[in-house]
């Protein structure tokens, strides 16, 4: 799977993934600063499969059933690496259970 992991998320949260996953950020796809229409956009030309955020208000900005890609959406109480790192196996476990295109995983 190709994933990628929004500007707000540890970047070295990458490396917790799956060694099967291809995992990137927004900032090594050089998309920093982009609007998240055109984000969502570049993903889905792109071949990304999955894009994780905690963005909780995406799913209210955005038309989400445009687009082809599956995003999850993380709800922590912040955004440090030592509160998501336990939130991949969740992750993991909701991928292959949910067929839903929006996960909010807490």
């Amino acid at each position: 799977m190709k994933i990628l992991l929004d500007e707000n998320i540890p970047k070295k949260l990458k490396f917790d993934f799956a060694v099967n996953d291809e995992v990137s950020t927004v900032q090594e796809m050089n998309w920093q600063g982009k609007k998240n229409g055109e984000l969502l956009g570049l993903l889905t030309f792109s071949g990304i499969d999955i894009f994780i955020t905690l963005d909780k208000n995406l799913q209210f900005q955005q038309n989400l059933t445009r687009f082809s890609i599956k995003i999850i959406i993380l709800d922590a109480v912040d955004s440090r690496y030592q509160t998501l790192q336990p939130l991949i196996i969740k992750i993991s476990e909701s991928l292959k259970s949910s067929p839903n295109q929006l996960l909010i995983i807490s």
